[in-house]
């Protein structure tokens, strides 16, 4: 599936990805390949995504690894989900 992470100010990741873990309002939550859509609010927390995600250069410095996976902190935002095409806007 496609993943964007995007804010106010530049599109952080647009890549193809095999799952991504989001902090809903609800409590942490996985979407993985032909999921069903979704659309939710997401509070603070850390998008996590695999180890295999190929990080545009611009962005390395605001994912950091551990335990074989890559988080992005994040304050809160919204995600969509539709078609296998994910998008996150954060705050």
């Amino acid at each position: 599936m496609h993943l964007e992470i995007v804010s106010p100010e530049q599109i952080i990741l647009s890549d193809e990805v095999k799952s991504v873990s989001v902090p809903g309002i609800n409590g942490e939550f996985q979407i993985l390949d032909n999921h069903a859509p979704v659309v939710s609010i997401l509070k603070e927390g850390a998008i996590k995504l695999d180890t295999s995600v190929n990080l545009p250069k611009g962005s390395k410095d605001k994912f950091y690894e551990n335990e074989s996976k890559l988080y992005f902190d994040i304050s809160g935002g919204v995600i969509e989900l539709q078609d296998n095409k994910v998008v996150i806007l954060i705050d």
